[in-house]
C-alpha cells in the first residue's frame, strides 16, 4: 500500500524552524506532502466520503490534502513522518461505525423492570408519613 501511496503523493521541501542548529538556515528539511483525495485509487467512493466527513478541515479546494512535518532533522525522516500521518488518516477513514440494530426487550426483562418499579414504589410508600 505504501508503494501505491508514494505514487499518488507529491513532496516539496522547505527550510524548517526548530532543531538543527546551523542546518536550519542552510538545508530544506521540512517536508510538505500533497495528496489529492479525488484522484486517489487507494480509497473506494464510500471511504472517500467517510474521509470527507471525518476530516473536512484537512481537505483544501480541489480535493488536496496537505500534511507537513518538521519534527526531524533530515528530509527523509520528515518525509516518512508525513507518509505515516497520511496512512493514519487513511486507516481511520476506512473504519466505519457499526450500525446499531434495534431490538425489542425480552419478556423477562420487561417483567423484571416492572417488578423493580413496584418494589421501589412500595419502599417509597412505606417511608411516607401517615396522618
Amino acid at each position: 500500500m505504501i508503494e501505491l501511496l508514494e505514487k499518488e503523493v507529491q513532496f516539496t521541501f522547505s527550510r524548517a524552524s526548530g532543531k538543527g542548529g546551523q542546518n536550519v538556515n542552510k538545508l530544506n528539511t521540512k517536508a510538505n506532502l500533497s495528496w489529492n483525495i479525488y484522484d486517489s485509487k487507494l480509497l473506494t467512493y464510500r471511504e472517500k466520503e467517510n474521509f470527507k466527513l471525518k476530516y473536512p478541515n484537512s481537505i483544501k479546494e480541489g480535493g488536496s490534502v496537505i500534511i507537513t512535518s518538521s519534527l526531524h532533522r533530515t528530509q527523509k525522516l520528515n518525509k516518512d513522518e508525513c507518509l505515516r500521518k497520511l496512512m493514519k488518516l487513511i486507516s481511520k477513514a476506512k473504519e466505519f461505525k457499526k450500525v446499531r440494530v434495534k431490538t425489542k426487550p425480552t419478556r423477562s426483562s420487561q417483567e423484571k423492570r416492572i417488578k423493580e418499579k413496584k418494589s421501589k414504589g412500595l419502599t417509597k410508600k412505606l417511608r411516607q408519613e401517615k396522618f
